[in-house]
């Protein structure tokens, strides 16, 4: 039997397309009926980098822990929670780039006037953040992939 390979790459760029057609749709919608784009917040950009380090520094404690270092506060299910979490934080990353990408489309036609040029700047560091989110959760997602044993090798042989 095959382990499951968590989340993919391929999955990741998926969601993030599939939020920036749907979102760039909408917001095109909005923006036809006279509403503007919505201003991202910095306090946004901020809580993505506080998530990633959080995932960082959760899944290095268990990496060092699959590496044979002994640390009686990571427990199988701790280890389990933060793969999830790193997998989360993935997928959050992922959809949050569709998001402030479809965003700079919307502006993007109107780039030529420097007002809109300055709201532009905002949405591209916010997507940038958010991919920096996004491999975070793949490499705790990594860190937290048991290696496979000896013994393990030979029953796939077998099969």
């Amino acid at each position: 039997m095959r382990p499951h390979s968590g989340v993919r790459a391929t999955t990741l760029v998926l969601a993030a397309v599939a939020m920036t057609v749907l979102v760039w749709l909408v917001l095109r919608l909005m923006s036809s009926g006279g509403s503007s784009v919505p201003e991202p917040g910095w306090v946004g950009a901020v809580a993505m980098l506080f998530l990633g380090g959080g995932l960082l520094v959760a899944g290095w404690q268990v990496r060092k822990v699959r590496d044979g270092a002994p640390n009686p506060a990571i427990t199988p299910l701790r280890a389990a929670r933060t793969l999830v979490l790193g997998q989360a934080g993935a997928l959050t990353g992922s959809v949050l780039v569709g998001w402030y990408l479809a965003n700079v489309l919307v502006l993007l036609p109107d780039a030529d006037v420097e007002s809109q040029r300055g709201r532009i700047w905002p949405f591209l560091v916010h997507a940038a953040v958010a991919v920096l989110l996004a491999a975070a959760g793949m490499l705790v997602q990594a860190w937290c992939r048991l290696r496979p044993r000896d013994d393990e090798d030979d029953d796939l042989d077998r099969a």
